[in-house]
Protein backbone atom coordinates (compact mmCIF):
# COMPACT_ATOMS: atom_id res chain seq x y z
CA UNK A 1 0.00 0.00 0.00
CA UNK A 2 1.31 3.41 -1.25
CA UNK A 3 2.45 5.67 2.11
CA UNK A 4 -0.14 9.30 2.11
CA UNK A 5 1.85 12.52 2.77
CA UNK A 6 0.21 14.44 5.15
CA UNK A 7 0.25 17.68 6.65
CA UNK A 8 -1.40 19.69 9.40
CA UNK A 9 -2.92 23.17 8.99
CA UNK A 10 -2.79 24.23 12.87
CA UNK A 11 -0.56 23.75 15.55
CA UNK A 12 -1.82 24.79 18.88
CA UNK A 13 -3.11 21.84 20.86
CA UNK A 14 -5.33 19.87 18.87
CA UNK A 15 -3.42 20.67 15.90
CA UNK A 16 0.03 19.75 17.50
CA UNK A 17 -1.84 16.08 18.46
CA UNK A 18 -2.77 15.43 15.04
CA UNK A 19 0.80 15.38 13.67
CA UNK A 20 1.87 13.43 16.73
CA UNK A 21 -0.83 11.32 15.97
CA UNK A 22 -0.19 10.95 12.17
CA UNK A 23 4.06 9.88 12.83
CA UNK A 24 2.05 7.07 14.47
CA UNK A 25 0.56 5.96 11.75
CA UNK A 26 2.35 3.26 9.48
CA UNK A 27 -0.11 4.06 6.18
CA UNK A 28 1.00 7.99 6.42
CA UNK A 29 4.22 10.10 6.75
CA UNK A 30 3.93 13.82 8.15
CA UNK A 31 5.28 15.98 5.90
CA UNK A 32 4.69 19.19 7.82
CA UNK A 33 3.10 21.41 9.79
CA UNK A 34 1.99 25.26 9.39
CA UNK A 35 0.70 27.93 11.73
CA UNK A 36 0.63 31.75 11.33
CA UNK A 37 2.52 31.63 14.87
CA UNK A 38 6.33 30.91 13.40
CA UNK A 39 7.22 30.04 17.14
CA UNK A 40 4.54 27.54 17.59
CA UNK A 41 5.35 25.55 14.19
CA UNK A 42 8.98 25.71 14.41
CA UNK A 43 8.25 24.02 18.27
CA UNK A 44 6.16 21.23 16.83
CA UNK A 45 7.94 20.81 13.68
CA UNK A 46 11.13 20.31 16.02
CA UNK A 47 9.87 17.92 18.21
CA UNK A 48 8.82 16.10 15.33
CA UNK A 49 11.61 16.26 12.56
CA UNK A 50 9.61 17.57 9.94
CA UNK A 51 9.64 21.15 8.11
CA UNK A 52 8.10 24.04 9.65
CA UNK A 53 5.59 26.54 7.46
CA UNK A 54 3.88 29.87 8.54
CA UNK A 55 1.78 29.95 4.94
CA UNK A 56 -0.18 26.93 4.60
CA UNK A 57 -0.03 27.47 0.32
CA UNK A 58 3.67 27.16 0.30
CA UNK A 59 3.50 23.63 1.21
CA UNK A 60 0.91 22.45 -1.13
CA UNK A 61 2.98 20.08 -3.42
CA UNK A 62 4.68 18.12 -0.41
CA UNK A 63 2.02 16.80 0.63
CA UNK A 64 -1.42 14.63 -0.57
CA UNK A 65 -4.11 15.43 2.51
CA UNK A 66 -4.21 17.56 4.94
CA UNK A 67 -6.08 17.97 8.75
CA UNK A 68 -7.22 21.39 9.36
CA UNK A 69 -7.01 23.23 12.76
CA UNK A 70 -7.43 26.16 12.87
CA UNK A 71 -10.09 28.88 14.67
CA UNK A 72 -13.93 27.67 12.84
CA UNK A 73 -13.94 31.13 10.80
CA UNK A 74 -10.85 30.25 8.99
CA UNK A 75 -12.16 26.75 8.36
CA UNK A 76 -13.84 27.60 5.27
CA UNK A 77 -11.11 29.71 3.28
CA UNK A 78 -8.25 27.08 4.47
CA UNK A 79 -10.12 24.23 3.04
CA UNK A 80 -11.30 25.84 0.04
CA UNK A 81 -7.88 26.57 -0.66
CA UNK A 82 -6.70 23.22 -0.45
CA UNK A 83 -9.54 21.49 -2.19
CA UNK A 84 -8.38 23.78 -5.19
CA UNK A 85 -5.24 22.71 -5.55
CA UNK A 86 -6.23 18.92 -5.42
CA UNK A 87 -6.04 17.95 -1.23
CA UNK A 88 -7.83 15.45 0.23
CA UNK A 89 -9.00 17.35 3.81
CA UNK A 90 -9.57 16.37 7.34
CA UNK A 91 -11.31 20.00 9.01
CA UNK A 92 -12.67 20.34 12.34
CA UNK A 93 -15.97 20.39 13.71
CA UNK A 94 -17.65 22.68 13.71
CA UNK A 95 -17.28 21.82 9.78
CA UNK A 96 -17.78 25.82 8.89
CA UNK A 97 -19.46 29.04 9.89
CA UNK A 98 -22.19 29.28 7.88
CA UNK A 99 -24.43 26.32 5.84
CA UNK A 100 -23.42 28.36 2.50
CA UNK A 101 -19.90 28.01 3.55
CA UNK A 102 -20.56 24.12 4.23
CA UNK A 103 -22.46 23.65 0.82
CA UNK A 104 -19.47 25.28 -1.28
CA UNK A 105 -17.34 23.05 0.18
CA UNK A 106 -19.49 19.95 -0.22
CA UNK A 107 -19.74 20.81 -4.20
CA UNK A 108 -15.77 21.48 -4.23
CA UNK A 109 -14.62 18.44 -3.13
CA UNK A 110 -17.54 16.44 -4.96
CA UNK A 111 -16.13 17.98 -8.49
CA UNK A 112 -12.36 17.69 -6.94
CA UNK A 113 -13.32 14.09 -6.82
CA UNK A 114 -11.32 14.28 -3.65
CA UNK A 115 -12.16 13.31 0.10
CA UNK A 116 -13.45 15.74 2.53
CA UNK A 117 -14.01 14.29 6.32
CA UNK A 118 -15.34 16.20 8.89
CA UNK A 119 -13.60 15.58 12.35
CA UNK A 120 -16.15 14.52 14.67
CA UNK A 121 -14.20 11.85 17.11
CA UNK A 122 -17.36 10.37 18.81
CA UNK A 123 -17.57 8.59 15.78
CA UNK A 124 -14.66 7.11 16.93
CA UNK A 125 -14.85 6.21 20.40
CA UNK A 126 -14.36 3.10 21.58
CA UNK A 127 -17.60 2.79 23.76
CA UNK A 128 -19.69 3.83 20.62
CA UNK A 129 -18.34 1.18 18.56
CA UNK A 130 -18.58 -1.18 21.05
CA UNK A 131 -22.48 -0.47 21.94
CA UNK A 132 -23.40 -0.33 17.74
CA UNK A 133 -25.11 -3.74 17.61
CA UNK A 134 -27.64 -2.24 20.12
CA UNK A 135 -28.60 1.22 18.71
CA UNK A 136 -31.78 0.29 16.99
CA UNK A 137 -35.36 2.41 17.13
CA UNK A 138 -34.13 4.32 20.87
CA UNK A 139 -37.42 6.65 21.67
CA UNK A 140 -35.36 8.64 24.16
CA UNK A 141 -31.53 10.23 24.40
CA UNK A 142 -29.95 12.03 26.92
CA UNK A 143 -26.91 13.39 26.34
CA UNK A 144 -24.57 15.42 28.99
CA UNK A 145 -21.22 17.28 28.02
CA UNK A 146 -19.63 19.23 30.46
CA UNK A 147 -15.95 20.63 31.27
CA UNK A 148 -14.41 23.24 33.03
CA UNK A 149 -13.70 26.43 31.65
CA UNK A 150 -10.63 25.97 28.56
CA UNK A 151 -8.58 27.97 27.06
CA UNK A 152 -8.86 27.03 23.99
CA UNK A 153 -12.16 27.06 21.58
CA UNK A 154 -13.36 30.59 22.78
CA UNK A 155 -13.59 31.46 19.11
CA UNK A 156 -17.48 29.95 18.98
CA UNK A 157 -20.06 29.20 21.88
CA UNK A 158 -20.49 25.72 23.72
CA UNK A 159 -22.90 24.80 21.16
CA UNK A 160 -20.49 24.55 18.42
CA UNK A 161 -17.70 23.74 20.62
CA UNK A 162 -19.26 20.89 22.78
CA UNK A 163 -22.89 19.95 22.04
CA UNK A 164 -22.14 19.95 18.05
CA UNK A 165 -20.29 16.51 19.02
CA UNK A 166 -23.36 14.51 20.49
CA UNK A 167 -25.86 16.50 17.65
CA UNK A 168 -23.95 14.42 15.12
CA UNK A 169 -24.56 11.56 17.15
CA UNK A 170 -28.20 11.99 17.87
CA UNK A 171 -29.04 12.59 14.01
CA UNK A 172 -26.81 9.00 13.26
CA UNK A 173 -28.99 7.15 15.33
CA UNK A 174 -32.58 8.51 15.02
CA UNK A 175 -33.01 8.35 11.28
CA UNK A 176 -36.41 10.12 11.30
CA UNK A 177 -37.02 13.89 10.18
CA UNK A 178 -36.65 16.89 12.96
CA UNK A 179 -39.91 17.60 14.09
CA UNK A 180 -39.41 20.37 16.77
CA UNK A 181 -36.13 21.44 18.27
CA UNK A 182 -36.68 23.52 21.58
CA UNK A 183 -33.32 25.56 22.80
CA UNK A 184 -32.27 27.83 26.31
CA UNK A 185 -28.49 29.03 27.50
CA UNK A 186 -26.86 31.97 28.50
CA UNK A 187 -23.44 33.41 28.24
CA UNK A 188 -21.62 33.52 31.80
CA UNK A 189 -17.52 34.14 30.99
CA UNK A 190 -17.44 34.81 27.27
CA UNK A 191 -19.68 36.57 24.51
CA UNK A 192 -20.86 33.39 23.24
CA UNK A 193 -23.27 30.91 24.88
CA UNK A 194 -21.21 28.66 27.50
CA UNK A 195 -23.63 26.43 28.71
CA UNK A 196 -26.84 25.21 26.74
CA UNK A 197 -29.81 22.98 26.31
CA UNK A 198 -32.10 21.32 23.59
CA UNK A 199 -34.59 19.40 22.86
CA UNK A 200 -35.23 17.75 19.43
CA UNK A 201 -38.52 16.16 19.04
CA UNK A 202 -38.51 13.57 15.95
CA UNK A 203 -41.35 12.67 13.87
CA UNK A 204 -40.64 8.95 14.71
CA UNK A 205 -41.11 10.13 18.31
CA UNK A 206 -37.70 9.59 19.56
CA UNK A 207 -37.17 12.76 22.17
CA UNK A 208 -33.78 14.06 22.33
CA UNK A 209 -32.29 16.17 25.64
CA UNK A 210 -28.77 17.34 25.03
CA UNK A 211 -27.24 19.57 28.10
CA UNK A 212 -23.31 21.16 27.53
CA UNK A 213 -21.53 23.46 29.72
CA UNK A 214 -18.30 24.90 29.85
CA UNK A 215 -18.00 26.25 32.91
CA UNK A 216 -18.59 22.85 35.34
CA UNK A 217 -16.70 21.67 38.44
CA UNK A 218 -17.16 18.44 36.63
CA UNK A 219 -16.03 16.28 33.48
CA UNK A 220 -18.24 14.28 31.59
CA UNK A 221 -18.92 13.05 28.46
CA UNK A 222 -22.14 10.74 28.59
CA UNK A 223 -24.91 9.54 26.71
CA UNK A 224 -27.84 7.17 27.58
CA UNK A 225 -29.96 5.94 24.56
CA UNK A 226 -33.58 4.20 26.09
CA UNK A 227 -34.93 1.26 23.94
CA UNK A 228 -37.99 -0.59 24.22
CA UNK A 229 -36.82 -3.63 26.54
CA UNK A 230 -33.34 -1.72 27.40
CA UNK A 231 -30.77 1.37 27.82
CA UNK A 232 -27.28 1.85 26.83
CA UNK A 233 -25.34 4.17 28.87
CA UNK A 234 -21.58 5.15 27.08
CA UNK A 235 -19.09 7.32 28.76
CA UNK A 236 -16.99 8.68 26.38
CA UNK A 237 -14.77 10.46 28.16
CA UNK A 238 -13.71 6.77 30.09
CA UNK A 239 -14.62 4.27 26.77
CA UNK A 240 -16.86 2.10 28.99
CA UNK A 241 -20.31 0.99 27.58
CA UNK A 242 -23.37 -0.37 29.88
CA UNK A 243 -26.08 -2.11 28.93
CA UNK A 244 -28.87 -2.48 31.57
CA UNK A 245 -32.12 -4.59 30.56
CA UNK A 246 -34.66 -6.37 32.21
CA UNK A 247 -33.62 -9.95 34.30
CA UNK A 248 -35.30 -12.31 36.76
CA UNK A 249 -34.09 -10.65 39.37
CA UNK A 250 -35.04 -6.80 38.22
CA UNK A 251 -32.89 -4.59 36.01
CA UNK A 252 -29.44 -6.30 34.64
CA UNK A 253 -26.25 -4.84 34.19
CA UNK A 254 -24.12 -5.54 31.48
CA UNK A 255 -20.64 -4.31 30.74
CA UNK A 256 -19.71 -4.30 26.86
CA UNK A 257 -15.89 -5.18 26.22
CA UNK A 258 -13.78 -2.19 24.92
CA UNK A 259 -11.18 -2.22 22.92
CA UNK A 260 -9.47 0.62 23.78
CA UNK A 261 -7.49 3.13 21.58
CA UNK A 262 -7.54 7.15 21.50
CA UNK A 263 -10.75 8.22 19.27
CA UNK A 264 -8.50 10.99 17.33
CA UNK A 265 -6.04 8.63 15.97
CA UNK A 266 -8.89 6.04 15.11
CA UNK A 267 -10.12 9.15 13.02
CA UNK A 268 -6.94 10.14 11.58
CA UNK A 269 -6.31 6.50 10.67
CA UNK A 270 -9.66 6.15 9.13
CA UNK A 271 -9.39 9.16 6.98
CA UNK A 272 -5.80 7.96 6.17
CA UNK A 273 -8.02 4.61 4.76
CA UNK A 274 -10.55 6.14 2.85
CA UNK A 275 -8.21 8.28 0.72
CA UNK A 276 -5.93 5.45 -0.10
CA UNK A 277 -8.59 3.10 -0.52
CA UNK A 278 -11.06 5.82 -2.33
CA UNK A 279 -13.79 5.14 0.19
CA UNK A 280 -16.52 7.74 1.23
CA UNK A 281 -15.30 9.10 5.65
CA UNK A 282 -17.88 7.97 7.88
CA UNK A 283 -18.68 11.56 8.63
CA UNK A 284 -18.84 13.21 5.34
CA UNK A 285 -19.49 16.99 4.40
CA UNK A 286 -22.78 16.29 3.92
CA UNK A 287 -22.98 14.70 6.92
CA UNK A 288 -21.56 17.40 8.98
CA UNK A 289 -23.89 19.54 7.18
CA UNK A 290 -26.65 18.32 8.93
CA UNK A 291 -25.54 18.58 12.30
CA UNK A 292 -24.28 21.86 11.67
CA UNK A 293 -27.42 23.02 10.53
CA UNK A 294 -29.35 21.78 14.08
CA UNK A 295 -26.35 23.16 15.84
CA UNK A 296 -26.79 26.34 14.21
CA UNK A 297 -30.75 26.69 14.63
CA UNK A 298 -30.03 25.79 18.45
CA UNK A 299 -28.22 28.61 18.64
CA UNK A 300 -30.04 30.84 16.93
CA UNK A 301 -33.22 29.94 19.45
CA UNK A 302 -31.15 30.35 22.45
CA UNK A 303 -30.15 34.14 21.65
CA UNK A 304 -33.31 35.19 19.56
CA UNK A 305 -34.43 34.75 23.31
CA UNK A 306 -31.67 34.44 26.17
CA UNK A 307 -32.61 33.14 29.59
CA UNK A 308 -30.63 32.80 32.82
CA UNK A 309 -30.98 28.92 34.12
Amino acid sequence: MPTLKVGVIGTGYLGSLHAKLYKEIPACSLAGVCDIDQTRAHHVASQLGVPAFTDYRRFFDAVDAVSVVVPTQLHFAVTRDCLKHGLHVLVEKPFTATLREADTLIRLARSAKRTLQVGHVERFNSAFAAAQQYFKNPFFIECHRLSSFPNRSLDVGVVLDLMIHDIDIVLGLVKSRIKKIEAVGVNVLTPYEDIANARITFASGCVANLTASRISDEVMRKIRIFLKNAYISLDYRNEQAYVYSRGPAGIQKESLPIEKEQPLKRELAAFVQCVLEKKPPVVTGAVAREALAVALTIRKLIWKNPKIF
